[in-house]
């Protein structure tokens, strides 16, 4: 179980995903990173922190929700996790409003999971009073919690706004699990990562309040510039990917019911995604990242269907993709980023990624379910480092696109999401690191392929 001492601190191991050496070269390449630019300082870390715990909660309570309706033998594992998440949670608001608070906190926030289970108990039961009991009872925490967060921030967040927040990620959850259990599939998963993407919300807005009130222990920084804006898009990209990747394999073995909706779901941000990228770079350009980025999905079904075979040779040449395209994603980044990233140090970081979620899938497999879930963690944790690094190559790369002013005020956008014009700005960045990505590597790929005929 973790114990964050210092929330300021970067709270997710980075070196995970590379060694110090790769974090200098993407955020220092050339030394002209500003304050303003900063993609990881004290409040941005924050900020990554609370994204991180928040985001995973989501995901663990609709997952629970999903094994215990089914009485899954994995529930109480997930529960286990979600627990952790409380007190992860809880020991960050404790780091900076002291220990009682967070034990003020913990006990308000655990309440709400425990009204989430007997929702899911009175669903089973087909207990309609026990419903209508259980979302009684969350629009209470919604007060409760509401009010505790405004007193903490000092009025910096409003109670009222924090209940309209907190109203929301209610609502998802619930209308998640609904759809779950009415077998509408589809609404399911657009609830997992909706869901998810929420929480970035709260992330946002919390810290920000922290950060005026203590401004101090975090260097005088601010939450709220575009580089942090790209950090966490980036940061919310590649951890849904990893969530949604573990649970498709989990469906898969199983032959859940939900496994092609849950597979699709893990297409369709790639889908999208290409999709936005043909409208800048054109069909033959969308077609070469779509091919790439779709490839170690597909090596990851294969593995999973080579597990349900007891085909231990396909298992064994599913891993070879993966390395295979391990070495062709880390071509592009390197060649895109200009030597920001270091192909052996991504190529290094992309296997941390690939381990984690075979070994939770095996773990899962296998019925070691307390394994699975403890992986299944770190494979989330770990792609906010990717997040970062990714960013922080971006931002040095472009650096007049990400230098500005910082705010004063708390961001206009509720509990802290971005702005439409601040996320339409990121998103084309994104797309346009990833096109230059896309570009260099095909280049690299195609070389490669001539010298080895």
């Amino acid at each position: 179980m973790m114990n964050y001492k210092k929330l300021a601190a970067i709270p997710l191991s980075v070196s995970l995903l590379f060694p110090m050496g790769a974090i200098a070269n993407a955020a220092d390449h050339s030394g002209h990173e500003t304050t303003s630019m900063a993609v990881s300082n004290p409040a941005t870390d924050l900020r990554a922190t609370l994204d991180s715990i928040l985001s995973e909660h989501a995901y663990l309570a609709i997952i629970t929700m999903q094994k215990g309706i089914d009485g899954s033998k994995d529930f109480d594992a997930a529960a286990a996790q979600l627990g952790e998440n409380t007190d992860e949670l809880s020991a960050a608001i404790g780091s900076v409003y002291g220990d009682e608070a967070g034990m003020q906190f913990k006990e308000i926030w655990s309440s709400h999971i425990g009204f989430f289970v007997d929702y899911v108990k009175a669903t089973a039961a087909n207990d309609e009073e026990g419903r209508k009991a259980a979302v009684k009872s969350l629009d209470g925490y919604r007060v409760q919690n509401a009010e505790f967060l405004s007193k903490a921030t000092e009025n910096r967040l409003k109670a009222s706004d924090l209940e309209e927040g907190l109203k929301m990620h209610v609502d998802q959850l619930i209308w998640a699990f609904d759809n779950y259990n009415a077998g509408e599939y589809e609404k399911t998963y657009e609830g997992i990562t909706e869901s998810m993407m929420h929480m970035f919300e709260p992330g946002k807005g919390i810290s920000w309040a922290i950060t005026d009130q203590l401004p101090e222990k975090f260097d005088n920084q601010s939450v709220d510039t575009p580089a942090a804006d790209l950090r966490e898009q980036l940061n919310n990209q590649f951890s849904t990917h990893a969530a949604l990747a573990v649970l498709a394999m989990q469906k898969g073995i199983d032959g859940a019911k939900d496994f092609d909706v849950s597979a699709a779901e893990l297409n369709g941000n790639t889908e999208d995604l290409t999709k936005s990228i043909e409208s800048v770079y054109g069909a033959e350009g969308a077609k070469q990242f779509n091919e790439i980025w779709s490839s170690h999905i597909g090596y990851f079904v294969d593995y999973v269907k080579a597990t349900a075979a007891n085909d231990e040779e396909g298992r064994k040449a599913a891993m070879v993709n993966l390395d295979d395209y391990r070495a062709k994603q880390a071509a592009m980044l390197e060649s895109a980023t200009e030597g920001r990233l270091k192909a052996v140090d991504l190529e290094e970081g992309l296997k941390v990624h690939v381990d984690q979620l075979l070994a939770a899938f095996n773990k899962y497999n296998d019925g070691d379910y307390d394994g699975a879930y403890d992986d299944i963690h770190e494979a989330y944790s770990h792609m906010f480092g990717v997040g970062t690094m990714m960013a922080g190559a971006i931002v040095d790369q472009y650096p007049d696109k990400f230098a500005g002013s910082m705010p004063a005020d708390m961001p206009k956008t509720g509990l802290g999401g971005m702005s439409q014009e601040s996320n339409d700005s990121t998103v084309m960045w994104i797309l346009t690191s990833l096109i230059l990505a896309m570009a260099a590597g095909a280049v690299v790929i195609r070389k490669t392929r001539s010298d080895n005929n």
